[in-house]
């Protein structure tokens, strides 16, 4: 029997489907980026303007990048700036909110 071999793949988070994906990359380091910035600018109360809306706008462009993505290493790594930018937006607004302190 002749058959294609392929490695086998599916369980590797690493995989992918041999196509490249700028935008969808691109959105998934800007979604860490700003997952990162946010979480870690949201342990200081004086930073939470920064924390509040990076953390804002890493969960607009994670919803977006979830929307596009194409692959299961995409989602996760996705997923994780999600999840950084979403606490690092609510411990932004528990310190003073988008703007708190500017009026």
């Amino acid at each position: 029997m002749a058959q294609a071999l392929r490695p086998n793949t599916a369980g590797s988070l690493f995989a992918t489907d041999g196509r490249p994906h700028p935008v969808q990359h691109a959105m998934m380091a800007a979604t860490l980026l700003l997952g990162a910035v946010s979480f870690i600018t949201a342990m200081f109360d004086n930073l939470h303007l920064l924390s509040s809306w990076a953390g804002l706008v890493g969960i607009f462009t994670g919803a977006y990048g979830q929307w596009i993505s194409e692959t299961t290493r995409e989602r996760f790594f996705l997923i994780l700036g999600l999840g950084a930018s979403g606490v690092g937006f609510f411990l932004g607004m528990a310190h003073g909110g988008l703007f708190g302190g500017l009026w």
